[in-house]
Parts: C-alpha cells; structure tokens; sequence
C-alpha cells in the first residue's frame, strides 16, 4: 500500500501556506497591497486574507498603514531575511553549481569575484579533461582579460577603475575605447566572453551572480582550450553557464526579474 502524506492532516497547514503566499506576494513587490489586491494576486477570498493579515500583523511579519489600509512586509520578517543573508556563504551556495557545470561541460568551472581591480578565483570544480584550464583558488587574473572580468567591469555600478591594459594574448583588449565597446557588448548579452585574451588558446565564458539586492557581486564561468570551445559549443554552453550563475543567484535572494534570461541566444557566441 502506498504511504500517504502526512501533510494534509497537521493541523493548520493549509492556512501555513497561504500565509505564506502573501509573505511572498508582498516581497515581490515595492508597493503596498490591500485586501483586494492580495485576493486578487493570491486567488484568495477577502476573508481569508483578512484573517491572515491579522495573525501576520500582530507577529510582526506584516505592517498596516492606518491611512491607506495598505499593508507591507513587516519588520519581523525583515530580521529574519537580514539573519539569514548574514549566515549566507557564496562559496558553499555556489559550489554544488561549478561541480554540475564542470560534469555538463566536462571543462573548469569557477567563481570569481573583483578584488582591488583584478578577479580573484575564490572558488572551483575540476573538469573531466586531461587537457584543460587550471585555475588556483586564491589566484588573481587582470580584469579586461578574462570574461569573468569583463562581467563585473561591465555590471558593476559605478564601473571599477581600469588603470592599465596589457597584452597578454592575441586578441587582449588594450585601448579603453574597444574597452567600452565590449563592456557594452557584454551588458547587452547579459554573459562575457574571452578568447584568445588571457593566454593565446584559452576561452572563456562566464554570467553574472547577483544578491537579493540584484547587485552583481560574482561570476561563474568555465575555461577551457579553443579547440574544443569553438563558436559551436560555445553556443550551447553559454545557456547552462547562465542557468548555472541564475540558480545561484535565486538562491543569494535574487527575483526572477533582476535575473538575465538564460535562454538567451546572440551572435556574440559565433
């Protein structure tokens, strides 16, 4: 016989979740809700969500504006977001995500972060590959050269001080004006791209990692040979290096709408 959840017998939970779909509902947003809108947004009728306002008031978790009869979240549950973030660790979250993009791409997947105007690779997932990227944990790498570098140059407001541009590969950007053009490039697509910058045969790609802010703070990527990261592959990884990035971000407290669309397909992979 099959076993049936307990669920649906633990007194009140039913009312638990819809609680909690006005918690979320009201953190959606920055505006305040009535008791219409709520209905309206949660398919709930007007007395429940009165009933849950209620209870949600008096715990702190909801706060009513007297005048407007309006409600936002409240500063209860705003302790315990800031608790939360403050025990959040990006390594930890993030490195379940390199050792998956490393196995799905077979190359090094790392998480790098800016660091006195370089990249410091904080973390990293070996690829399977004989042949391959060997980043160091704790190594530095010049901005302009790496695409993990162009991302948080590029979604980093206000933009970090370039003091120079050195060659080090066959195709390293090294005027501010081509600078500024792939920085562009690289806000629009929403990913970066490093071939031929850092070492001559190295390519890269990397997308943003974003806080509960929506504030790019890191980025993934992976590395490998351009032999085997040609235009071809390179588009079909630019999707799972996102998707990568995008759940490390939903899991840092980023909305689906401060994240970059990871089926994104652009020229710039070709």
């Amino acid at each position: 016989m099959k076993p049936r959840s307990n669920t649906r017998h633990l007194s009140g939970t039913r009312s638990v979740v819809r609680a909690i779909s006005v918690l979320k509902t009201l953190g959606r947003s920055g505006s305040a809700y009535g008791i219409t809108e709520l209905g309206a947004a949660t398919g709930l009728s007007k007395a429940t969500i009165f009933r849950l306002l209620g209870a949600l008031e008096t715990e702190g978790m909801v706060s009513r504006d007297m005048a407007t009869a309006t409600y936002r979240l409240g500063p209860e549950l705003i302790a315990l977001g800031a608790s939360a973030l403050s025990t959040t660790d990006l390594r930890a979250i993030a490195h379940d995500e390199l050792v998956r993009l490393a196995h799905e791409s077979g190359e090094t997947a790392t998480l790098e972060v800016l660091s006195d105007g370089e990249i410091l690779v904080v973390d990293e997932a070996q690829g399977r590959f004989l042949f391959g990227a060997t980043p160091e944990i704790g190594r530095c790498w010049p901005a302009h050269a790496t695409s993990t570098g162009k991302i948080l140059l590029a979604l980093t407001d206000p933009m970090p001080p370039v003091l120079r541009l050195a060659k080090f590969g066959s195709k390293t950007i090294t005027t501010r004006v081509e600078l500024d053009r792939e920085l562009a490039r690289v806000r629009h697509n929403g990913y970066a791209l490093a071939i031929d910058e850092l070492e001559p045969g190295l390519s890269a790609i990397a997308a943003p990692i974003r806080n509960h802010f929506g504030y790019v703070i890191a980025a993934l990527s992976i590395n490998g040979p351009g032999t085997r990261l040609g235009p071809k592959r390179r588009r079909i990884l630019i999707p799972k290096v996102l998707r990568a990035a995008n759940r490390v971000s939903r899991r840092l407290g980023a909305s689906p709408a401060m994240i970059v669309v990871s089926d994104r397909k652009s020229s710039a992979a070709s």
